[in-house]
């Protein structure tokens, strides 16, 4: 199976971070539903910590109806950074 892999570019408070989302990570018939692959970096400053990671680097899988629902990975990770960094923790 060939891999659709998507790279997008986020300016997020003066970083630039590179979101790699793969939609169809793993096929529904593995799970019941397609899972996502995302991954968000911070490239420039390169390593600078991020609400969500404090290594700058973050990983995650998750059912693709998510991301499609938050408007796609750009729009999902923008959302997800403005929650964690209004967080009280």
């Amino acid at each position: 199976m060939k891999r659709n892999t998507e790279k997008h570019y986020l300016d997020w408070n003066g970083m630039l971070l590179e979101i790699t989302y793969e939609p169809l990570w793993l096929p529904a018939h593995v799970v019941g539903e397609d899972l996502a692959y995302i991954q968000v970096k911070s490239i420039y400053p390169t390593h600078a910590p991020l609400p969500i990671a404090k290594n700058g680097f973050y990983a995650h899988s998750l059912a693709a109806s998510i991301i499609a629902a938050a408007g796609g990975p750009v729009n999902y990770v923008d959302v997800m950074l403005a929650a964690e960094e209004l967080a009280p923790w």
